[in-house]
């Protein structure tokens, strides 16, 4: 947050004000900050392969060694980490991650920190999400550019039974843009964002989505690794202020049958020596070829990274046709139903906009493959087909294949397969990650198939 003047000479009268704006960028910085505002517990946090929060709490005390990466934890209770004779593992955590969380604790204030993983020896963990995102952005650096992204998540709120076990019951019947007293999440939304603002994110719009207790709330780009971070974040931010207000936030794709699911679509631009690299006055449309061949090489391995940036059995029910998710591989400067959209703006916020992902991903491998295939796509100077600057939902199968439309996988097994196959997004994953994610989700993908769901019953039951 800015300070009361321009110029920074007089702080800010709101003491939360000033406290929330300081971004400590050392181990030091965070010590400092931690006395000041009497922390008393901090919470390091990581993700695993899923992109589940997981956390170790240490009493402020321990701050100094936590900083110093002498934290260890038992990687092997952790889901796709290391084996039980490799369990030994090393927080080393970001001190510009830093934040103290704005609701009470009843031992006092709490801050966290976002960790790195590393092996006992102090190397990076082949393991580590943020890690491998910031293995592909270093590769990103070494060619001149740098990926900005600004994610558009989506969620519902619903209500919780008596025993406070949440339920698919919604307590609103508004739809998108739609104002109190019909939008009866308006209260918790603001607190949301109240809360966001607090712990340093800049939140731009929020508002009510297209379904019945479905919402969004978007905050700026930054660069990928802080992107990912905030994403994980806003997760929590979310959840907890919905917990609060006796709700519950669900970042499930597709909680329920026949209306719009919650994606995540996510905003990318690459910029190169502070500009953007996407822009080219010159051209026709404003696009360069670096962006063009970014482009093409998301089209290329759109199959193949849509196991990451759709994890879930249940992301498959939302990337169907008729809910204005995503379903067709093409790319548009004009409608909103190919896979990839370019916002008409040109400069220095020229970008392009992709449509799949749902906010149940892992933000650090998705952005990490996204990323991956845009640079095997500008390294190879893949070309993208034609834009399809007409609704892609009412073409005939027969028009989608003579224009080389193709189709995003059509299940989790279907996108799991593509993965296997993709080399290019194997390799931003690592042979431990890919490895493990593919055991998990063929597990997952197993134990679906073999359930006997209601939606039989009501069908065969009394015919058959």
């Amino acid at each position: 947050m800015p300070d009361a003047s321009k110029d920074g000479s007089r702080p800010s009268k709101n003491p939360k004000e000033s406290i929330f704006s300081r971004k400590p960028k050392t181990a030091e910085d965070v010590l400092v900050l931690a006395d000041e505002l009497g922390v008393k517990f901090i919470q390091l946090q990581f993700t695993d392969i899923l992109g589940i929060i997981k956390t170790v709490a240490i009493p402020v005390q321990q701050l100094e060694k936590a900083l110093a990466g002498e934290i260890m934890f038992d990687g092997s209770s952790i889901e796709g980490f290391v084996r039980i004779e490799e369990s030994d593992m090393l927080l080393d955590p970001d001190p510009s991650t830093f934040v103290v969380f704005p609701w009470s604790t009843d031992g006092g204030p709490t801050a966290r920190l976002i960790c790195d993983i590393k092996n006992p020896d102090g190397s990076p963990f082949e393991g580590c999400p943020r890690g491998v995102l910031k293995k592909v952005v270093r590769e990103a650096s070494q060619l001149g550019y740098s990926m900005y992204a600004g994610p558009e998540p989506e969620f519902f709120l619903f209500t919780r039974d008596e025993s406070g076990k949440a339920t698919t019951h919604t307590h609103d019947q508004a739809s998108y843009f739609d104002l109190s007293p019909v939008d009866l999440g308006e209260h918790t939304r603001q607190n949301m964002v109240v809360a966001l603002q607090e712990m340093g994110f800049e939140v731009e719009a929020s508002h009510h989505e297209v379904a019945p207790g479905q919402h969004e709330i978007d905050f700026k780009y930054a660069d990928a690794v802080k992107t990912a971070d905030n994403i994980a974040t806003f997760r929590l931010v979310v959840r907890t202020i919905a917990r609060d207000h006796g709700l519950h936030a669900t970042f499930m794709p597709k909680p329920i049958y026949g209306i719009n699911g919650s994606g995540m679509h996510i905003h990318l631009s690459l910029h190169r020596d502070g500009e953007n690299a996407f822009y080219d006055p010159n051209s026709e449309d404003g696009l360069s070829e670096i962006c063009l061949h970014f482009i093409g090489g998301l089209i290329e391995h759109a199959r193949g990274f849509t196991a990451i940036t759709n994890p879930l059995v249940n992301s498959y029910k939302r990337l169907v046709p008729g809910y204005e998710a995503p379903v067709y591989v093409a790319w548009s400067k004009r409608n909103r139903s190919p896979l990839i959209r370019i916002p008409e703006v040109r400069g220095q916020s020229t970008r392009i906009e992709l449509r799949s992902p749902d906010p149940s991903c892992n933000p650090y491998l998705a952005l990490a493959v996204i990323l991956k295939a845009g640079l095997d796509g500008i390294k190879k100077k893949i070309a993208p087909p034609e834009p399809i600057n007409r609704n892609v939902y009412i073409m005939t199968t027969g028009e989608r294949e003579s224009k080389g439309i193709k189709v995003l996988p059509g299940s989790l097994i279907e996108a799991v397969e593509e993965l296997e196959r993709d080399w290019v997004i194997r390799e931003a994953l690592g042979e431990h990650i890919f490895n493990r994610f593919i055991e998990a989700k063929r597990i997952e993908w197993d134990t679906y198939r073999a359930q006997v769901h209601q939606w039989e019953i009501d069908q065969y039951l009394a015919v058959f």
